[in-house]
């Protein structure tokens, strides 16, 4: 019976979550925020030569965890991709995140989330309504440490890489399970029509207003103009 109780909660709660969200433009902000701290950690960051290869970047700000007998993750965020086109990256598209599974995790909590797209077959399941990370695209955690280029042969095979942070603590961590999907309300209300994720991350459509953080941060670290080694 309390099985059933919590397969019941778990729903609800992640719609409540849902309905309390910021709005678009701050998660942007939240965004840039997030790869600012994680991307300028001295010693504990992401590779940087996985940063230079990444066809895409990722970012779930304040990914939600909840848990009753039945845990699960809800999240938003924003990713974006390289383009030929004189911006480098596309406009930011968003996308939602929802994984659970049954376990003995009671309680809640947040964590920022950052995945790289490695390469072009991830990057086009990208541009799908949903798919399922390790299913649909392969995945693994990522290797941590600015010095860690020893460490990324299999990340360099993997379709998606991912991170997380949480309390301080910063981490490779896999997103095998999870479903990504484009949010399209979200996407309609930032460029006032109906827009495909495919049309964001192909760089057809231009970035909102309030982006500029979020580029000053990807060009520091992942420059649009990348080395003739990082592209496969």
């Amino acid at each position: 019976m309390k099985f059933g109780v919590g397969l019941l909660i778990l729903p609800l709660t992640i719609a409540t979550l849902s309905a309390s969200d910021g709005g678009e433009q701050k998660r942007v902000r939240e965004s840039a925020a997030v790869l600012q701290e994680i991307l300028g950690a001295p010693d504990g960051g992401i590779p940087r030569d996985l940063m230079d290869r990444a066809e895409c970047v990722g970012v779930i700000p304040n990914q939600k965890r909840v848990g009753f007998i039945v845990s699960g993750r809800y999240g938003k965020g924003i990713v974006v991709c390289r383009t030929g086109n004189a911006r480098g990256w596309s406009a930011p598209s968003t996308v939602r995140i929802e994984g659970g599974g049954v376990g003995f995790q009671i309680g809640a909590g947040e964590t920022d989330v950052v995945f790289l797209v490695m390469n072009r077959d991830g990057m086009n399941k990208l541009m799908r309504d949903k798919f399922t990370v390790g299913a649909d695209a392969s995945a693994m955690a990522g290797p941590v440490g600015r010095s860690a280029e020893a460490k990324t042969d299999a990340a360099m095979r993997a379709e998606i890489v991912s991170y997380s942070r949480a309390r301080g603590a910063f981490a490779g961590i896999s997103l095998n399970g999870a479903t990504l999907r484009p949010d399209n309300d979200d996407n309609r209300a930032v460029y006032g029509r109906n827009v495909t994720q495919a049309e964001i991350l192909r760089g057809a459509v231009p970035p909102p207003p309030g982006t500029d953080r979020l580029y000053s941060e990807l060009n520091r670290y992942a420059p649009a103009q990348r080395s003739s080694i990082a592209h496969p």
